[in-house]
Formats: C-alpha cells, structure tokens, sequence
C-alpha cells in the first residue's frame, strides 16, 4: 500500500504495567484489572516501524500504564524518530528526572503530563504518589529547559476546578492543555485507562455538559488544545443530536498495544490483526460515533476537511464528478475547517519548537548538566 499524503497518528500502549493508583484507571497499581505484567518488545517494535510509516503514520505518543517504567522506553523513542515518525510521551510525571534529558536527546518531540485537579494536593492523592507535586514541577521545568512543548492531559472529573485550573497549568508551566471526557462503559480493547466503577468519572449527561461549558470559558485563560468544533461535537453526541463527523479511527488514527495488535481505536471491541499485517489490512472507513473519546474526537475534526478533499481528488481521478462534489459538501467540512483555523497559530509554534529542539541536537549538546537522578 503506498503512503497515504494525509499523515496518520497511532496511540502505542507499550505496557500495562503502572507505579500509580488513581481511582479512575483500570491500568492502576492497586487494580487487578490489567493482568500479567507486559512490556512491548523493542526488537520486535523495531521491525513493526516501517509497516506503521508505510501505512501513513507519522505521529505516535507512547502510552501505557505509566510508559516510563519500560526498561527500554528511551530506546524505543530513538527508533520512532529514526523511522521518520514523531514521538510523543504521555506520563504522570514521577520519573520525569531520570529520564527527560535522554528522552530529549533521543528526539522526543513532545511530553505530556497528566493532571486530574487544580489543587496538586488533590492530584497527589488521586494519584497514591506521596511527593509527586515536587517531582512534577522539577521535570517539567528541566523539559522546558531542554527544548520540549510540555502540555497537560486533563480528565474531566469531580476533582477538577476549572476556574483555578488556568493558574495551577502556568504554575507548573505547561504550554497547553488537552481535556479528555470519561467513558461510561468499559473499552473493548486492551486499554483500560478509565475504571468504569470510579465516582470521579461517572458524570451524568448534565455534568458533562456543564464540563465542555467550564472548558469554553477556560480557554480564555489558557491555551486548549479542544477544538471548539470539537467540543461542539461532543455536546451534540451528550444531547443525543446527530452528529457531522464521524470518527477516523481505523483509517488515519490507530491504537497499538504491547502485543503489537492493531485496533481501530481503544473503544473497538477486536483488533484488525498483527501489526505486522497492516500492509495487508484495509482501511475501515465505516462510520462510526459510538464514543466520545477526545484525541478521536479532535483528529477526527481537524483531519475532515482534508479527508473530505482526499476523497474528492480521487474521485475526480476515476472520473467520478458527483462524488467527487459530494465529498467535498459533506456536512462537517466547514466546521472542521474553521477548526483548523482556529488551531493553525498553535499548531505553527509547535512545529517551531520541535524544529528549534531538534536543530541544537537536544540536551546534550546544550552543555547543560545531566539531571538529578537521586529521585529516580
């Protein structure tokens, strides 16, 4: 299959293992949920990266439970970097000295951290890791020291004050934020980042609404990575309305676990089969809006309009006019763009950063000294 123009991003689980116990995780410690300890293997890793680049994939953030407690995470960034592909990390933050100045120099492209309240005290707790505020605020600012956006990954739950949330983020430090809204049912898939039992996330239809509110009027504050569109989206989902973009997941979004299976996303209820199949699996453009999970409900907004033209320029190429003005017209195209209009400046200073980073050749050629590691 040849490179799709329209790049595509993938979620990498590299393990299911986490050194956390917040309430709302199926993936945490004191939960028995995930099973056997697993990690990625990285040899095997390393022969699925051109399969991924071969099928679009540019952009993948490693995830898991808590991804840095892979022995080989700092490897595993180096190789996605070298395939062609960026590389994200999503983390709560506790081991963030000891690994953010080879991650930098390994060519991570971005870091992210979670946070589930305004008051860090709270954070702490939910988290069951005594000392955390201290470790979060030094690696971040050693991240931002080395060159690296670092953004915050909010869940919408009960500990969350979204009117002190802007302070806590520029506190601490964070660039932007990027809010995800919590499931009401179980993932089909092997992630289990929400625990469908906890009282933090389970928000009725009218909590979740005043949520995507509060997130509107913080976005005047702080930077939100949520479209508006976006979020419009979600409402309309919550409100039982229809809904004008379907998700990508399956075609330009994937989920990949520490099996190295491929799923269309994390909610799917059965993988699309081995990574190293993928050249062989098709894509799966069946619409679908079962869930409301946020980095589909975002790519999926942003990436529309160019979907739409994609299909329209290949439509016009078999000759198919009407098709081809179809797509183009689909309801949603118009939001989606206005959506891109409202996230190019950010998007812009993003790929200044990376391009800032990766030209003084990341932290160890800054001259700056090696982090603490007494706290790893």
């Amino acid at each position: 299959m040849p490179a799709l123009a329209l790049p595509a991003v993938c979620d990498f689980s590299i393990t299911n293992v986490c050194n956390a116990a917040c309430d709302f995780c199926g993936f945490a410690r004191d939960k028995t949920l995930a099973g056997p300890a697993r990690f990625v293997d990285t040899e095997a890793y390393s022969r699925a990266l051109p399969v991924l680049h071969r099928r679009g994939i540019r952009y993948l953030t490693l995830q898991g439970g808590e991804p840095l407690v892979h022995p080989d995470v700092v490897r595993l960034v180096s190789q996605t970097v070298a395939a062609g592909i960026s590389c994200a990390i999503i983390t709560n933050g506790w081991f963030l000295s000891r690994y953010i100045r080879s991650l930098a120099d390994a060519g991570l492209c971005r870091l992210i951290v979670s946070l589930d309240s305004a008051d860090l005290a709270e954070h702490e707790r939910n988290r069951g890791l005594e000392g955390l505020e201290r470790r979060l605020a030094k690696g971040i600012t050693l991240a931002k020291e080395y060159g690296l956006p670092v953004q915050a990954s909010v869940t919408v739950n009960r500990l969350v004050n979204y009117d002190d949330l802007p302070d806590t983020l520029r506190s601490l430090g964070f660039d932007n934020v990027a809010l995800s809204y919590p499931r009401d049912e179980p993932f089909g898939s092997t992630s289990l980042v929400y625990s469908e039992d906890s009282h933090l996330v389970d928000l009725d239809r009218k909590e979740l609404l005043a949520a995507l509110d509060a997130i509107g009027r913080m976005r005047k504050r702080f930077p939100v990575l949520n479209p508006r569109a976006s979020v419009a989206e979600v409402a309309r989902y919550l409100r039982g309305e229809q809904q004008a973009v379907p998700c990508i997941g399956g075609y330009k979004y994937f989920y990949l676990d520490w099996n190295l299976d491929i799923w269309r996303c994390e909610a799917w209820s059965e993988p699309m089969g081995s990574v190293f199949d993928l050249d062989r699996i098709p894509d799966q453009r069946e619409p679908c809006n079962a869930c409301m999970m946020a980095c589909y409900r975002n790519a999926s907004m942003l990436m529309h309009a160019a979907v739409a033209a994609t299909d329209a320029g290949r439509a016009l190429a078999s000759g198919q006019i009407g098709t081809a003005v179809a797509s183009l017209f689909r309801r949603g195209v118009a939001q989606s763009l206005w959506a891109l209009a409202e996230e190019a400046p950010k998007l812009r200073r993003l790929a200044r950063r990376r391009k800032r980073t990766a030209a003084t050749g990341g932290a160890l050629s800054s001259g700056r000294p090696a982090p603490d590691r007494a706290e790893a």
